[in-house]
């Protein structure tokens, strides 16, 4: 049962990390005509473009894609549940209030990744590769405040370091607030 709690979780995380991607992408006004935007969009665009029709954006929001990551997010806590005690629970809050949490954490776990992915492409690539460009434009947000105390030390930049610090230190903050609510449910999230 642990290699399909593995796998169901390892496909709703992805998907719901391309979803949280589109409207970042879009918050961050990211190159739309890259390969990686090209990509998000198109494994989006079945989806968020009918309920597009029927949910505004509020602003810079898109709405319609941040309700499909929400409802992904239920989906994927019910579906764990459900094959964990073998019917269906009965519904009530704590079930909306755990998928709003996990979408939280899902989107700080995304700006990880792309924090590490942009630090590894740093290292390699000679500055011309589209996704380094993207995840630029995604991180220059949250790193920017951080160089303006901290500016790079010989050419060492250390924002990304102490923004992943300040990562790990909201992961264990949020961790320790929530487990004396949901206990064992947690793992979930």
């Amino acid at each position: 049962m642990n290699a399909i709690n593995f796998l169901v979780t390892t496909f709703f995380d992805l998907y719901i990390m391309v979803v949280l991607l589109r409207i970042w992408l879009q918050w961050a006004q990211a190159d739309f005509y890259n390969p990686f935007s090209q990509f998000v969009v198109k494994a989006t665009q079945p989806i968020v473009k009918p309920l597009r029709r029927i949910i505004p954006p509020l602003g810079k929001l898109d709405t319609a894609t941040l309700l499909f990551a929400y409802i992904l997010c239920f989906s994927k806590f019910f579906m764990l549940q459900v094959m964990q005690s073998g019917g269906f629970p009965t519904l009530d809050l704590s079930y909306f209030l755990i998928a709003l949490i996990a979408l939280i954490k899902t989107a700080g776990g995304l700006l990880f990744w792309a924090l590490i992915l942009r630090a590894i492409l740093s290292w390699v690539s000679q500055g011309n590769n589209p996704i380094e460009l993207v995840m630029s434009q995604l991180t220059d947000p949250f790193v920017a405040p951080i160089r303006k105390v901290i500016p790079p030390m010989g050419g060492l930049d250390l924002s990304i370091l102490f923004l992943f610090i300040a990562l790990q230190f909201l992961n264990f903050v949020i961790g320790d607030l929530l487990t004396p609510f949901f206990g064992n449910l947690w793992f979930v999230l």
